[in-house]
């Protein structure tokens, strides 16, 4: 809420939402989820710099689409089911969070600039400044912290 006073506009600390913006999809592995989630992750960083006002810089919404693309493809490549991407953001921070049928806990490889593939968790492990992994009653969730990234 902005009050004014004698032609003032004086802020009145309410003009932030008090809840994180939360979003999820549903992807059942068909051809294209892939890029549906980057979509819905690039659409989710609009509305967090729109309904937040999260000053973040551009680069900061091509880190989130890559840990979302990450992530969401080793939920497509590893689990025999669907998987739900889930994104959580403030002005602070955007956690994306991807659940599959898989129990198989992913690894991280150690870095070798000659390897072909599987690189994936060390890129996200760049970007992220928190990384968990969680067995679920159906599977396991991959949860990754992005620091928003102001410019």
């Amino acid at each position: 809420m902005i009050k004014h006073l004698d032609g003032a506009v004086i802020p009145t600390g309410f003009d932030v939402p008090v809840e994180p913006l939360r979003r999820a999809a549903h992807y059942t592995g068909e051809p294209g989820s892939i890029a549906e989630a980057r979509d819905f992750a690039a659409h989710f960083v609009d509305q967090l710099r729109t309904e937040w006002c999260a000053g973040m810089d551009d680069r900061f919404g091509d880190d989130v689409m890559l840990v979302v693309s990450e992530l969401v493809t080793n939920a497509d490549r590893h689990s025999n089911g669907p998987y739900i991407l889930e994104l959580e953001g403030t002005d602070t921070s955007v956690t994306v969070a991807v659940y599959d049928s898989s129990d198989r806990l992913p690894l991280r490889f150690p870095k070798d600039p000659r390897r072909v593939g599987h690189h994936g968790l060390e890129i996200v492990h760049a970007i992220a400044t928190e990384i968990t992994v969680d067995r679920i009653p159906v599977g396991k969730r991959v949860r990754a912290v992005l620091g928003v990234a102001t410019g």
